[in-house]
């Protein structure tokens, strides 16, 4: 049950029931002017969605090789994922930009060297990595904000190549009108102009979109932007102290659509 899901928030804070398993955070008041009727979040023209982590999981190209890693599957996917992060901002910070293939290369790499793993599983897991699962609930969602008129975009660290791949594999490609890569402005989120290449393509105000993220850091960035966010917690972390603050927080993305307004389907 997804309501078991803590999206806790600072001491002190007060915390306000917006739909089963939805909370919204301190600091932000939902417009509901030229919203549909039952919306907790208005005003919104189109709805964004960050990649890796939100709609694709992460850690299934290591669970997919589960035979070859055993009981270290785990372990390699978590610090895959804890790298290739930390690899985009350090090359960020010191303006020394390479795509995230590269990126996500390197991490995988470095993973399998300190896990003591067999580094001739790179290739294997790179192709994997550009074939991830799409959580189950995505094609619903995403057919759902579509057919009650939302624009629906991707802004990803990812590569052009790297999100058509995983588009083509999961079968939704149709379902998006925009797929924007930080390639576009050569860094890497949560740098300002990345959420601005999302203002720039869709030609909307950053408070007509509404960005959902299950990174917190990525979801506080949009939102210091000017963004309407929604926190896609899957994992029931804490919150984080950073500039800006979801509207919102979710368990999964099917309970973005009630947040919206959007008719449940029949």
């Amino acid at each position: 049950m997804h309501d078991s899901i803590q999206c806790a928030v600072p001491a002190g804070g007060a915390r306000a029931r917006l739909a089963a398993g939805a909370v919204r955070l301190p600091g932000r008041s939902p417009t509901v002017n030229g919203a549909p009727d039952g919306a907790r979040i208005g005003g919104i023209r189109a709805c964004v969605f960050d990649a890796y982590g939100t709609l694709f999981d992460v850690s299934s190209a290591a669970v997919r090789h589960r035979g070859e890693l055993g009981e270290k599957a785990p372990a390699l996917a978590a610090l895959w994922r804890d790298r290739q992060l930390q690899y985009t901002w350090l090359r960020t910070i010191q303006a020394r930009h390479v795509d995230f293939s590269r990126i996500t290369r390197d991490a995988l790499a470095h993973a399998l060297q300190a896990l003591g793993l067999d580094a001739r599983l790179e290739p294997l897991l790179m192709q994997s990595f550009d074939a991830l699962d799409a959580y189950p609930e995505v094609p619903d969602v995403l057919q759902r904000l579509r057919a009650a008129g939302y624009t629906t975009a991707i802004l990803s660290n990812g590569t052009p190549d790297m999100l058509a791949a995983l588009l083509d594999h999961a079968g939704l490609a149709s379902l998006f009108d925009a797929v924007v890569s930080v390639e576009n402005v050569g860094v890497y989120k949560p740098h300002p102009r990345v959420y601005q290449s999302m203002v720039s393509e869709l030609g909307l105000r950053a408070d007509q979109i509404c960005f959902q993220s299950s990174n917190a850091w990525d979801a506080h960035a949009a939102s210091a932007f000017g963004m309407r966010v929604v926190w896609c917690n899957r994992s029931g972390q804490p919150p984080e102290r950073l500039p800006g603050e979801p509207d919102a927080c979710i368990g999964t993305l099917g309970e973005l659509p009630d947040l919206l307004g959007v008719a449940s389907a029949r």
